[in-house]
């Protein structure tokens, strides 16, 4: 047996700790560099479409859309010929409710007379040759309304001047050119389609009006407060009385908030429902900061399962059972596999991995079941998994800096709650709903890059979820806020509970007329 003094014995320890921070620092470049130059789609055994928010972001891709998008040998798609009253192709997913205008071609003059003979052709039939789409640019109409006056001649003829005025629907903002489907228009262009108020400018002058980005964004802030504001309020009511809830949180920019530089981080918190119910609802809430008061505060009055990821500002709600998320710790295994030599890393990593897959699978196999039947499988079919997951979390030893020694951190601080999805048949293995729901106010976060005024972030989120609410009951927003600013102006006390109710995305009137 070869001895060793007590010095080579403290350097040997030295180099294999150096050994270890140096292979956590390589994981940390590689990771780093992947996610700026590189593609983040994980892969692996568990493939679900419901990850999209969460694992797939090409964002940072170095390409353009074209350069991305092209193949030069791909084939021009082409519309099917077919026979019109046999016609079930849905070649290029042309929407059925689009309206149909027919071009007829005839034969005239020299043409319509026989090559042979010259008798005159007669008709025998026609045939569909071909489809095209044709996009037919929106156009603006003024539109004027006129009052009639009436008077009584009876009463006039007594000395007696009786006069009366038809009625005009009033307008959703006074003493403004705002029509219903205008201020609608100029909602859907920026939460929907992520354009922002400059750029519409353009769009407005072209179709043949001056609109100032002021203007357009106090129509914005109006009818927020006037109308969006009341329905937030009342569908948040809705909202508190489910059991289970999803939340999130992301950054915004707000430059002119009091007591705060403008380059502070402001945040944006989601709270929504399940999906796949009778009534979904997906709410937006400003705030200044990230503190945990900010949920209690907003889920005062709620009783129940909350999902979350692992920010320890949902840990201690009152009356609420906080669900992990297993795609967040998936991910962080998924992190730390490294690209280069170094196996034992490598094989734990997947290990983790892969026992996340497990559970994910499993949990797929069972999502038609009823709320009883998928409760009983996750007793005698998951809980097993998970504990024969969380028995090798406990067996496994590596540095607390490196990714994987992170990834196993994270899994021992996250084991109660992600546990809790055994409590009940219907909460979810993820958060990647919140994750989804969120999306849309960070794409559009991206085209405006900041509010200016607390208002207008505040404005921001009672519409974006007003729209979102609308889009997860199956309306056109646009259609759903057109009509709400038609019908809530001009109906008496709008803002009481029961009136309002009138106006919820899942009334039979509104999805009869929105969709």
């Amino acid at each position: 047996m070869i001895k060793i003094t007590k010095l080579e014995a403290e350097l040997t320890g030295k180099v294999d700790k150096l050994m270890m921070e140096n292979e956590s620092l390589k994981a940390q470049v590689d990771l780093l560099l992947n996610k700026i130059y590189g593609r983040s789609r994980e892969k692996g055994s568990y493939l679900d479409e419901n990850q999209l928010a969460l694992f797939n972001d090409e964002d940072l891709n170095i390409f353009n859309e074209p350069e991305i998008a092209s193949d030069p040998n791909s084939e021009e798609p082409e519309m099917v010929e077919v026979i019109k009253k046999k016609r079930k192709s849905k070649h290029d997913n042309i929407n059925n409710t689009v309206p149909i205008k027919e071009v007829e071609c005839f034969l005239e003059g020299e043409d319509c007379q026989c090559e042979w003979c010259n008798s005159e052709l007669r008709p025998i039939g026609r045939e569909e040759v071909r489809r095209e789409i044709e996009y037919i640019p929106a156009t603006l109409q003024v539109k004027v309304y006129i009052r009639h006056a009436y008077e009584c001649p009876t009463c006039k003829a007594d000395g007696e001047d009786v006069i009366v005025k038809s009625k005009t629907p009033k307008p959703v903002i006074p003493k403004s050119i705002a029509s219903p489907s205008a201020v609608a228009w100029l909602l859907h262009q920026k939460y929907e389609q992520y354009m922002p108020f400059n750029r519409q400018k353009s769009e407005w002058k072209r179709a043949g009006i001056e609109l100032s980005r002021t203007t357009m964004a106090n129509w914005a802030i109006k009818v927020s407060k006037d109308y969006l504001a009341p329905l937030y309020e009342s569908l948040r009511k809705e909202l508190l009385k489910n059991h289970i809830l999803f939340a999130d949180e992301t950054t915004v920019q707000v430059l002119k908030e009091k007591d705060r530089k403008p380059t502070s981080k402001s945040y944006m918190w989601l709270y929504r429902t399940r999906d796949y119910i009778d009534r979904e609802i997906v709410l937006y809430d400003y705030q200044a900061t990230r503190g945990s008061i900010h949920p209690k505060t907003f889920l005062a009055d709620f009783k129940g399962f909350l999902h979350s990821d692992g920010y320890d500002a949902y840990n201690d709600l009152p009356n609420i059972t906080r669900v992990g998320c297993l795609a967040h710790l998936r991910r962080k295994f998924h992190e730390a596999i490294p690209k280069g030599d170094a196996p034992v890393t490598a094989s734990k990593a997947k290990e983790g991995r892969n026992y996340c897959d497990k559970l994910f699978n499993l949990e797929k196999k069972w999502h038609s079941l009823s709320t009883e039947e998928r409760y009983k499988k996750r007793q005698t079919k998951l809980r097993p998994v998970f504990e024969a997951f969380f028995t090798w979390i406990e067996g496994v030893h590596v540095l607390p800096s490196s990714l994987l020694g992170k990834a196993i951190t994270y899994a021992k601080n996250q084991k109660e709650y992600l546990m809790n999805v055994l409590l009940d048949g219907d909460l979810h293995l993820s958060n990647n709903l919140a994750e989804r729901s969120i999306r849309p106010l960070v794409m559009g976060r991206k085209a405006w890059y900041f509010s200016t005024s607390t208002d207008g972030a505040l404005s921001s989120a009672i519409t974006y979820s007003i729209i979102q609410t609308a889009k997860a009951n199956g309306l056109d927003a646009f259609k759903y806020l057109t009509y709400l600013f038609e019908q809530m102006p001009n109906t008496e006390n709008f803002t009481d509970e029961s009136v309002m109710e009138t106006f919820y995305p899942w009334n039979p009137d509104v999805q009869a007329k929105c969709q």
